[in-house]
């Protein structure tokens, strides 16, 4: 492809609403462009990697056996009532109805569709096991989209659906699944972890997440210096270390002024305490009903983890007027001593294990002193209800904790029989009997890859693509056009590459070599070479590796033998690169 006849329309500065390295890049590149929020157009050079990373996914998933079908993204509403996931999916499903006033959304994913399809069609075990997948736009209606391709509302999505007889079977099909992912991400050149995950609205009890490694991923992954294991740390489970509970605190609450004082930072402070010392309730509705969960001040509270105790199917934070409805006080001042009986408390595990704690008092400018749960909220629940943190022991091991943060682009799960069940897609068995089929979800976020892809491959100057999802393999950089030896030299290089089979992208046009190499490098192919007059003088085509900027002679004489060489020497660099990456 010659640039002079491909639109990429690069640009010298990133928009202004874009936040992060694979948004401003794509966009400075001439790789995309915005339509409107979280909904993006794909230009030609972009769309090249997109297929690039879409052919991969597929060749992968017809390795493992999987079949190609492609499902409406329209829905009725009626499947998704069948499943019980019309109001539980919350305002992320777009809804709509047609001109007979049926309803229907747009597709964020296909459990519903497919378990639909199959249940028509299979009625023999003899026609199981089966996996289905499609790579097809997918809409989910964020409440903020941001971060470009990252947190979109339309994306390229690969999902795939298993179809088991037995247990057995499907834990099969899942490990299979896992193992072509593993590979999928590996033959992407992209640095990543899979770890233990909450399975959220898909539903099923069991999910891992592929996470591509990168300091601005939205995700928070827990994972152990001494073992394998590694979790999102909404899934990540506390393990306390060796606790003895302190016997009742003898003083009785007594109630301190805290005039202005709302927050943990405030508090401490004002009453020269640690944030350890105080207990912070925080107020949520889950489905309807009012409950107070209890962290210690300096904790998180895992909000994932609260809503998986509750089996809540919606989980609100408290508005300020059911907060001063509940505590009678302003917000800033709630505590779990006085709260109506309505409302549920649930405590964080850790709290069980000491006392003389500092509460807000449900009165305004005022805080409780030497509170006691035990003595003064009997009637919390105690569960594991905090985020990780890298003080806290390994699950598996007991050994030591890291964080690192991570960019989903692919997620697995075991559903079981959450739709099969309520769908009644069943098969009769050898004896005749009728079972609902076992299933599994894989999903892999296409679009996504792109972007995270950019995330951990980029520098300064640009983006660096892995030569697996590059759009060209090699930009031919042509200095100087208006010259017939420069030109006519680039034509035959351009041949001998078409002749080896290699992606080529031609910069034919007549710019100044300094604005040839700014795109070169804000594109970024993996190979770069180089035809100029006083290369041809001395009989050589300047090469440079993008990664690492390490630049080579390949002689014209003998180009063909000598590109294919230094070629292997790249793409052997980023395998290595890759390598020692996920070792660590």
């Amino acid at each position: 492809m010659r640039w002079s006849r491909c639109h990429i329309p690069t640009l010298k500065e990133a928009p202004a609403d874009a936040e992060v390295a694979s948004h401003k890049l794509l966009v400075r590149a001439g790789m995309i462009r915005r339509l409107t929020a979280g909904i993006y157009n794909w230009l030609p050079l972009g769309l090249r990697a997109l297929n690039k990373a879409a052919t991969i996914v597929r060749e992968e998933m017809d390795r493992a056996g999987a079949l190609e079908v492609f499902l409406p993204v329209v829905q009725p509403a009626d499947l998704w009532k069948e499943s019980g996931r019309w109001e539980l999916y919350g305002k992320e499903l777009l809804r709509f109805t047609d001109r007979n006033e049926r309803e229907c959304c747009l597709g964020p994913t296909h459990e519903e569709v497919v378990t639909d399809l199959l249940r028509g069609e299979v009625r023999s075990y003899r026609q199981l096991p089966l996996n289905l997948y499609q790579i097809q736009t997918k809409f989910r209606d964020e409440i903020r989209p941001r971060f470009g391709l990252m947190r979109g509302r339309e994306f390229m999505m690969k999902d795939a659906y298993s179809f088991d007889r037995d247990t057995a079977g499907a834990d099969a099909s899942y490990q299979a699944m896992h193992e072509t992912y593993a590979r999928i991400f590996t033959r992407m050149g992209l640095k990543f972890r899979s770890v233990e995950a909450d399975s959220g609205s898909i539903g099923g009890k069991f999910s891992r997440e592929f996470m591509v490694l990168a300091e601005t991923g939205e995700d928070v992954i827990a994972h152990c210096t001494a073992c394998s294991w590694s979790s999102n740390i909404d899934r990540a489970p506390v393990v306390l270390r060796e606790q003895t509970t302190v016997p009742s605190a003898a003083l009785p609450c007594e109630e301190r002024a805290t005039p202005g004082q709302h927050t943990v930072e405030e508090v401490s402070a004002f009453l020269r305490v640690r944030p350890e010392a105080l207990i912070k309730t925080l107020l949520y509705v889950a489905d309807g009903k009012p409950v107070a969960a209890l962290v210690r001040g300096d904790r998180e509270l895992n909000v994932v983890k609260l809503k998986n105790l509750l089996d809540a199917g919606v989980l609100e934070m408290a508005g300020p007027e059911q907060v001063r409805r509940w505590t009678r006080s302003p917000v800033g001042f709630a505590g779990p001593i006085g709260l109506a009986a309505d409302i549920r408390i649930v405590a964080d595990q850790e709290l069980a294990h000491s006392e003389d704690w500092i509460t807000g008092a449900n009165k305004a400018d005022a805080h409780l002193l030497h509170v006691s749960l035990a003595r003064d909220v009997p009637q919390a629940v105690y569960a594991d209800l905090r985020g990780i943190t890298e003080h806290d022991a390994c699950p598996a091991c007991g050994g030591a904790m890291q964080l690192a943060r991570g960019i989903e682009v692919g997620h697995i799960f075991k559903l079981g029989i959450t739709y099969s069940q309520a769908m009644n897609a069943s098969f009769l068995d050898e004896h005749g009997k009728e079972h609902p089929m076992i299933m599994g979800c894989y999903g892999i976020g296409v679009s996504r890859v792109v972007a995270a892809c950019i995330e951990q491959n980029h520098d300064k100057n640009g983006i660096i693509f892995p030569p697996a999802l590059a759009p060209y393999a090699v930009e031919l950089i042509c200095l100087d056009p208006g010259d017939a030896a420069v030109a006519a030299r680039t034509e035959a290089v351009y041949a001998a590459l078409d002749e080896q089979s290699v992606d080529v992208l031609l910069d034919d046009r007549e710019e100044r070599p300094g604005v040839k190499f700014k795109d070169a490098d804000l594109i970024g192919m993996p190979m770069q070479l180089i035809v100029g007059g006083k290369g041809l003088g001395r009989g050589i085509v300047e090469a440079k590796d993008r990664r690492t900027g390490a630049r080579s002679e390949l002689p014209l004489d003998t180009f063909a033998a000598a590109f294919a060489a230094w070629r292997s020497s790249v793409h052997a660099g980023w395998d290595e690169a890759v390598a020692r990456l996920r070792a660590q």
